[in-house]
């Protein structure tokens, strides 16, 4: 018996390849900015970190929408229409931002094309990882899933900070901006035109399902599956704190600790390519031991410690910059464990799992709206180290959640959540 093809080993779906380049290549250039566009906007326009984090909440607003929505697009029109839609809605507003927003340092319409903008990433990104779950093989679902996640990550920060210590120097924060938006038509085209599987050109949803049936149904998984519902609640907790870092952190290590912003885009750089690789690790960890018993204790526990050693030891130690570097590193590792959440949440609504992974697709967006608003609201009375102290109650708060998600007949070994052996069912979106 030959061999599978290497893609098949390494738990890729081969027709989908070319969406996880573009993918990748679109996330480095929505990363590009994610470790200077806060401070750069309180310094062209903004006034204040404060005010650049309004902006930015805006922006979490829209994303968590689309997030939702990309779900239930991908049902009524198909996961290829959605991706294309995102990459419009990204490109146009964009543009806007730039040369009407930015470039005159117009705080009012940096709110809204800042903002608009938002319904890019998640209506392209998370359109893929639908037509992933609508494709993958059931037995390496939480693997592909990963895989996804690697490609997301890869970009948005990871090599997206590395791009913007290189080009920053060279460009300008201002023109670097322009290179990302060429990073994204270029992953842009990769998806559009270089993957060819059928599952995604048309509708997921049964014919005789409606816009609005869709849409409710969505929504109403919310209280006809209330397990569904929490795990949207650990969903945005999961990458909430991520968010808000971002607002804060930018400041806090090339300012206050003296690195540079050279330096911490290589630090959120390393933190997030620790991440990425850890992403496809605890997909197959998850798949093996449990999905459930994986987020409650890679995620939720090991977030909470290292969410509190990543802001609070650097800034007991002082200035040393490989401190920072290693507890960076164990906070992307850990952060890493809520990647089976993708297939575990799919799995707790067996008949209805478009309206799960839209829920759950809200829920992703949700953290790109609730991290930046809980520091909005903290940061001013509480300082940087209340915010911390806040995430860091959130992950515990996420654990616990977790432990309510036993999806029905689940065993407590084996390769997957329902038993030994026996895979989730692949999600239909």
């Amino acid at each position: 018996m030959a061999p599978p093809p290497f893609l098949d080993r390494i738990g890729i779906p081969k027709p989908l390849v070319f969406g996880y380049i573009g993918v990748l290549l679109f996330m480095v250039g929505d990363g590009v900015e994610s470790g200077f566009i806060a401070p750069y906007m309180a310094d062209h326009g903004a006034g204040t970190e404060v005010h650049a984090s309004y902006v930015i909440t805006a922006y979490g607003v829209t994303v968590m929408l689309a997030s939702w929505l990309s779900g239930a697009l991908s049902d009524l029109w198909g996961p290829r229409r959605v991706m294309q839609l995102g990459l419009a809605v990204w490109v146009v507003f964009d543009i806007l931002f730039l040369t009407l927003a930015l470039g005159p340092q117009n705080y009012t319409l940096m709110l809204v094309f800042y903002g608009l903008r938002g319904f890019g990433y998640p209506l392209f990104a998370f359109g893929f990882l639908v037509w992933i779950t609508a494709t993958a093989p059931k037995a390496r679902m939480g693997t592909a899933v990963g895989w996804f996640y690697v490609a997301f990550t890869g970009g948005l920060p990871t090599l997206g900070s590395l791009v913007a210590g290189v080009t920053n120097p060279m460009f300008g924060r201002f023109g670097t901006l322009w290179v990302a938006l060429g990073i994204i038509a270029i992953g842009g085209a990769f998806c559009m035109l270089g993957v060819r599987e059928r599952t995604g050109y048309s509708r997921l949803a049964p014919a005789e399902v409606r816009p609005v049936q869709s849409l409710l149904s969505s929504l109403s998984i919310a209280w006809t599956h209330p397990k569904v519902a929490v795990g949207c609640v650990v969903r945005i907790i999961n990458t909430a704190p991520e968010f808000g870092f971002l607002v804060f952190l930018p400041t806090f290590f090339s300012k206050e600790l003296g690195f540079g912003e050279g330096r911490w885009l290589t630090l959120l750089a390393v933190i997030y390519g620790t991440n990425v690789f850890c992403n496809l690790l605890f997909g197959v960890i998850g798949d093996k031991i449990g999905w459930r018993k994986t987020i409650a204790t890679f995620g939720g526990v090991g977030c909470a410690v290292t969410t509190l050693t990543l802001y609070f030891v650097p800034k007991a130690v002082g200035s040393h910059y490989w401190v920072a570097i290693v507890v960076g590193m164990l906070y992307g590792v850990t952060l890493a464990g809520f990647v089976s959440i993708s297939a575990l949440i799919p799995a707790l609504a067996p008949e209805n799992k478009g309206g799960a992974m839209a829920l759950l697709n809200l829920g992703a967006g949700g953290a790109a709206f609730v991290g930046p608003a809980i520091v909005s609201i903290f940061l001013g009375p509480l300082g940087p180290s209340g915010v911390v102290i806040i995430f860091a109650a959130l992950y515990v708060v996420a654990a616990l959640l977790t432990l309510y998600l036993k999806i029905p007949d689940e065993g407590e070994g084996g390769a997957a959540e329902p038993g030994p052996g026996v895979a989730a069912e692949p999600v239909r979106a």
